[in-house]
């Protein structure tokens, strides 16, 4: 498969190439099994045992990135993952599967100090690494943690402000991709040429997807504002995106009611600027809608980590 570019802003804006990442996934047709749920229920972390099946990684290289520059850089290759200029926030965040808002008691520099990972399964495990969603090959970094940064955590229940993203009233504005299309004047792979399915790229003020699953759009949402986000549009095939709005000095942090509290439940209100918000961005550019509830949730509570081994 060929690598694919998204750029998101956090802080600056960062660069990120990924195959079937979680920062962007490989577009597919999976139902979303939780949009016709009862109720919000926040993401929950792997367990321990479902991590135990997964492939280990055989050679694992971790250095300090010492380049100055806001540029971050995952790429899932054929063996395994090569990461450069990521926070350890960003990689649990990916490992565990929860959102910005659901990991907590962090030391300062797990959100400052940025390295680079080259890790590699052994070669009778590469083929194993087709077959795995990309949460699962996301959660093949939680043992690198726990053996070189001495991870330790616990779960815990507490009250979460959980985004749900519904179809708005008007309608879906989105058109759903043909199977198997060529964008001829869309995005482009790395090599220049047209890009098929499965693309999207996301800038400051900008999200282009190319026939990718409402699951993407979702992703990215619960960057954008550091807490989960449900998907209950009932959804389920591949669609086309291109939405822009007027990016929030704080767009990449979390957003806030006008009194600067948490949002409040129902639709969230939209930050002051000149143009569309994303929430305005998103009912009327792409026909959906996020309301905003306060529900119990899984977090994530750190007990322990440590600035990594020497390798």
């Amino acid at each position: 498969m060929a690598a694919i570019d998204l750029c998101r802003p956090v802080g600056r804006i960062v660069c990120v190439t990924a195959l079937a990442a979680g920062l962007i996934a490989q577009a597919t047709a999976a139902a979303q099994s939780n949009a016709n749920a009862a109720a919000p229920a926040a993401q929950e972390p792997p367990a321990s045992s479902a991590t135990a099946q997964l492939p280990a990684f055989e050679v694992v290289s971790i250095k300090p990135n010492k380049s100055g520059s806001m540029e971050s850089r995952v790429m899932f290759t054929p063996d395994g993952i090569s990461v450069s200029g990521l926070t350890v926030h960003m990689l649990l965040r990916e490992a565990l599967g929860v959102s910005d808002s659901q990991i907590t008691g962090e030391p300062g520099w797990l959100g400052s100090s940025r390295f680079d990972i080259e890790a590699k399964v052994a070669a009778d495990d590469v083929k194993k690494l087709d077959t795995l969603k990309p949460k699962d090959r996301w959660a093949m970094l939680l043992p690198v943690f726990e053996d070189r940064f001495g991870l330790k955590f616990h779960s815990e229940t507490k009250d979460l402000t959980q985004y749900v993203l519904l179809v708005a009233k008007g309608g879906l504005k989105m058109k759903e991709a043909a199977p198997d299309q060529t964008y001829a004047n869309g995005l482009k792979t790395p090599d220049g040429k047209p890009g098929r399915g499965g693309m999207m790229r996301v800038g400051p003020g900008e999200l282009v997807g190319q026939s990718i699953p409402v699951s993407n759009l979702v992703r990215f949402l619960s960057f954008q504002f550091h807490g989960p986000v449900l998907d209950k549009t009932g959804l389920t095939g591949n669609y086309d995106m291109n939405m822009t709005w007027t990016p929030d000095e704080s767009e990449g942090m979390m957003m806030h009611a006008p009194d600067g509290g948490p949002p409040s439940a129902g639709n969230p209100a939209p930050p002051p600027s000149s143009g569309p918000s994303i929430f305005t961005a998103l009912e009327e550019q792409l026909g959906l809608k996020l309301e905003a509830h306060k529900e119990p949730g899984t977090v994530i509570v750190i007990d322990h980590i440590d600035q990594p081994s020497a390798n």
